[in-house]
């Protein structure tokens, strides 16, 4: 097949190009909103494919959802392919082509990318994409194929993807290009001022004007981490074999459950574990607890940990119990109260940099959920998969004994005898 054959309906904007043109493995280019990314992307996806001189070559679009991935990438998939005679599984977002396949994915089901391997992938809004994806399920399946990655999306504070900017600015295999409203001269000046005057400051600086800075709108603990941060409270905590450990758990039911590993010395909860993981049952992370150098507290677990499955006529409470742990059921709060809870406790809290990583990220990217009609948040919390780590959080803000939670009650003043 001659590459001369085909064209495509596709003119590169110059700053596209610079995407395009760009020699690196791995690519992050970080742009404004109207940019122009998934176009851009979509394209060198199909211009890539084209050249590839591998059997069968397959790529992959992920978005953090599966139905993110088809709204902002679907029809640009059928229009540009159209020329090619590709043919379309609207079920299973795939275009076949000439041999070559592209599929849509949502981050939100990494099974659904297990197991396969790619030539080249792009990750759509990767701020908001568990970035263990990347290093545990996608990096992998390149690996055999030498595939390539593009990560591209708007900044939503210092993220994983703000770390993978930063990897692209040392060049070798990475590269990263910063595209500013200001600069590329996409969005006419009238409807830059008019989007200044209608968003708050740190909106149109993360929107337009691509700044990491920015804080993360709608985040519920991006304040008090930051404060963490700057008083030098996430850092290395050892272990200390002296103090018994709690553990607060999200546990999920085909989904992720998260654990939080916790020791209280003093006035201060010291976050020094963190573990998640999905697919696997209660029996696994037992074996990890133990595998553990920790002396355990009662399980701190969610109040559905008490309800009966009706596979096995047990709770999950009972399950731990019959493994060897005894357990202690938070109390039942509602999300607000739980929230408020973390909040109260996060000034206390230190965290291992290392060890509580994927926790710590998760937290910082917890948010309320956008309406994007009404253009405003709701009043919950956005489910996605920083949920499990903030849940789990939640349960041991609301299950630690009140000795720990709540000041210690200030002495009575004392009285003139007379």
């Amino acid at each position: 097949m001659e590459r001369a054959d085909i064209v495509i309906d596709y003119a590169p904007r110059p700053h596209q190009l610079i995407i395009h043109n760009d020699p690196a493995r791995f690519r992050v280019p970080v742009a404004h909103r109207r940019f122009g990314k998934t176009v851009c992307c979509v394209n060198e996806i199909i211009r890539r494919s084209i050249a590839c001189g591998r059997p069968r070559p397959r790529y992959g679009y992920v978005a953090p959802f599966r139905t993110q991935a088809k709204q902002v990438a679907w029809d640009y998939v059928q229009h540009y392919l159209k020329p090619l005679n590709a043919t379309f599984n609207q079920a299973e977002l795939r275009a076949d082509y000439h041999g070559r396949r592209l599929t849509l994915y949502g981050a939100d089901n990494p099974d659904a990318l297990r197991g396969l391997y790619f030539d080249g992938v792009v990750l759509d809004e990767f701020g908001d994409i568990d970035p263990r994806i990347w290093t545990e399920v996608i990096r992998p399946a390149l690996s055999d194929r030498q595939g390539w990655a593009i990560f591209i999306g708007t900044p939503k504070g210092k993220n994983a993807f703000w770390e993978l900017a930063e990897k692209g600015r040392e060049g070798g295999d990475w590269s990263a290009h910063i595209f500013k409203a200001s600069e590329t001269g996409i969005i006419p000046e009238t409807e830059l001022k008019a989007a200044r005057d209608a968003m708050p400051e740190d909106q149109y600086a993360q929107e337009f004007e691509c700044s990491f800075e920015a804080a993360i709108q709608g985040a519920y603990y991006g304040k008090a981490l930051k404060e963490a941060d700057e008083a030098g409270r996430i850092t290395r905590v050892p272990y200390d074999p002296a103090l018994p450990v709690w553990t607060a758990w999200d546990l999920g039911i085909g989904d992720s459950t998260a654990i939080w590993f916790a020791q209280i010395a003093g006035k201060e909860i010291r976050l020094i574990d963190f573990y998640e993981t999905s697919g696997v049952g209660l029996d696994h992370y037992a074996k990890r607890l133990r595998e553990k150098p920790y002396s355990y507290e009662p399980l701190l677990l969610p109040h559905d940990a008490n309800a009966r499955e009706l596979g096995t006529g047990r709770s999950r409470t009972e399950t731990l119990q019959s493994l060897g742990f005894k357990t202690k059921v938070a109390p039942r709060l509602g999300v607000d109260d739980g929230i408020n809870a973390v909040r109260t406790l996060l000034p206390r809290c230190w965290f291992d940099e290392e060890k509580t990583k994927p926790g710590l990220e998760a937290l910082k990217q917890y948010r309320r959920e956008w309406d994007e009609r009404m253009k405003t948040f709701r009043p919950r919390p956005m489910h996605d998969w920083t949920s499990h780590a903030a849940d789990a959080l939640r349960y041991l803000a609301t299950g630690l004994p009140d000795r720990v939670t709540k000041p210690a009650p200030r002495p009575d003043k004392p009285k003139w005898v007379v």
